[in-house]
């Protein structure tokens, strides 16, 4: 008796766990949405936009491009934790994926617990700049003004826990030089203010900056990365400037599917994903957006989100920083 109840088990185990492998093996047999998290036009609509075009070769089925914008990437976000995890609705999200938890209270959503990560698709630099009519020609310099005049600068930005607020905040931990943070709709308003010097600092994404610094519209001081970008090899990172080793800001983008999505699935989304990172014409869509191109793999990014969760936590805990 007890080996037919096990071989019943057995039946009914099986016959659950065969729709799931079905699902994995024929995938995709529909089409495939990537939510971008912010109004068409911005950063992670054109690698949205560009990755899809590949994928949907690759997978044989249309790859649509959707917009749910708001709430610091939040309702895209939500939206996307909440759908089936077939494989069919996927997120394409930032560094606001693991600050957002530390800077509102009560999400909806865990992002550690309730996506499976795909792909890290590219990481992104800002450059510190400041209006010509600022006295400063070097981060130290800049840092003295600053907490000569404390209140006197500001700087601009899409909102809290963009790369943008993020580097001015860490720096302002590391210097004890605070400036004063503007929030608005997106980078262009905020370009624009910049230079024509109602904002006197800016924390640019490096593509966007590099024409203003070439024209001579604005100054590069430093730049948020590890080591100095070979688009402006004479610029220093911030680090070297003021001899802080450990201050580093990047931004980056990446691809995510629900949790408990198959295995299978996510590992099929990543490798063509991972070939797609590879088209020489998908590597310039990146680098004109001013991303560079990182890949890796699922457990990779797994690892960038929660390491700097970890990290970026403390630093809007200790400036004092929240979402409204």
């Amino acid at each position: 008796m007890r080996r037919d109840f096990l071989i019943a088990l057995a039946s009914v185990c099986g016959s659950t766990l065969l729709p799931r492998i079905a699902l994995a093996q024929q995938y995709p047999v529909k089409p495939v949405r990537i939510i971008v998290p912010a109004t068409p036009g911005g950063t992670s609509d054109i690698f949205a936009r560009a990755i899809a075009l590949k994928l949907q070769e690759s997978l044989g089925q249309p790859v649509i491009v959707e917009y749910k914008p708001g709430a610091g990437t939040n309702i895209a976000t939500d939206y996307v934790a909440k759908s089936a995890p077939d494989g069919y609705t996927l997120l394409i999200n930032g560094i606001t994926l693991s600050v957002n938890p530390a800077l509102y209270s009560n999400l909806p959503f865990n992002p550690s617990k309730d996506f499976a990560p795909i792909i890290e698709v590219a990481e992104m630099l800002n450059v510190v700049t400041v209006h010509p009519s600022v006295p400063a020609n070097s981060m130290k310099e800049l840092i003295q003004l600053i907490k000569k005049d404390p209140g006197k600068f500001n700087y601009g930005t899409p909102g809290v826990g963009s790369s943008g607020f993020l580097s001015a905040e860490l720096l302002a931990l590391k210097t004890g030089a605070k400036i004063t943070h503007i929030a608005y709709q997106g980078n262009a308003q905020a370009t624009t203010d910049h230079i024509g010097g109602t904002l006197q600092v800016g924390f640019v994404n490096l593509p966007v900056a590099l024409q203003f610094v070439k024209s001579g519209k604005l100054k590069a001081l430093a730049v948020t990365s590890a080591v100095r970008s070979p688009l402006l090899p004479d610029v220093p990172t911030v680090a070297e400037a003021l001899g802080i080793p450990d201050y580093e800001l990047n931004g980056w983008f990446g691809l995510l599917a629900p949790a408990k999505t198959p295995a299978d699935i996510v590992a099929r989304l990543h490798e063509e994903t991972r070939k797609a990172l590879r088209d020489p014409a998908l590597i310039d869509i990146i680098k004109v957006a001013g991303g560079e191109v990182v890949g890796g793999s699922s457990a990779q990014f797994d690892m960038r989100i929660k390491k700097d969760a970890e990290r970026l936590t403390e630093v809007i805990r200790l400036s004092g920083a929240s979402a409204k």
